[in-house]
């Protein structure tokens, strides 16, 4: 049993919908791109973007999340009262059960991911989709030394676990966010549009 709490010898992968899961390191502007396609795909009812639940206040400073102790945490784990979980940065994420109704009637969830999701995520779904959010170094850290939350060392660690790339992994789509975030979400909805 995964942590998604899916059975490893179920015969038929939960589909016809799609799970897509949005990655990327640090900088790279996820949240930024995400908010953005949330805006441009609104009235859309083939699309639903997956409200996490995650064992970290709510700080209006980071995602809109719904906060969870690790108690509640593992209490969905155990019973199964999640689509996909992981633990990433010591914390555990949550993505809620309603996700796996809404793909297997045919629609498109969008969820802020994270690469120690996948492996649940391609044995789980029929159909999922990995949006690889990512810049080059020298940009990431531009961006993370602007924040001004970390030191320099902490930045040039964090840059060196970053995920600029993802050999391997399949139904990856790489955006390269250097440009302005209009011409990010444009290649975004090509992306989710030309998968259909």
């Amino acid at each position: 049993m995964t942590e998604s709490g899916h059975s490893g010898n179920a015969i038929s992968k939960l589909g016809p919908g799609r799970l897509v899961l949005v990655v990327g390191p640090s900088g790279a502007g996820k949240d930024t791109l995400m908010n953005s396609l949330r805006e441009r795909l609104a009235g859309d009812a083939n699309f639903r973007f997956a409200r996490r639940r995650i064992t970290r206040p709510a700080d209006g400073a980071t995602e809109t999340h719904d906060p969870i102790t690790d108690a509640d945490y593992e209490k969905a784990v155990r019973s199964g009262d999640c689509a996909l979980s992981w633990r990433a940065h010591g914390l555990g994420y949550i993505l809620p059960k309603s996700v796996d109704g809404f793909i297997a009637s045919g629609g498109t969830v969008i969820a802020n991911g994270s690469r120690r999701a996948l492996a649940d995520a391609f044995e789980k779904y029929a159909n999922p989709v990995v949006l690889l959010i990512t810049a080059p170094k020298a940009v990431l850290a531009e961006r993370l030394a602007a924040r001004g939350r970390e030191t320099r060392q902490s930045i040039d660690q964090r840059l060196k676990r970053a995920d600029i790339d993802m050999p391997g992994v399949p139904n990856l789509v790489r955006i390269e966010n250097t440009g302005t975030v209009a011409s990010a979400v444009n290649s975004m909805v090509t992306a989710l549009t030309s998968t259909d």
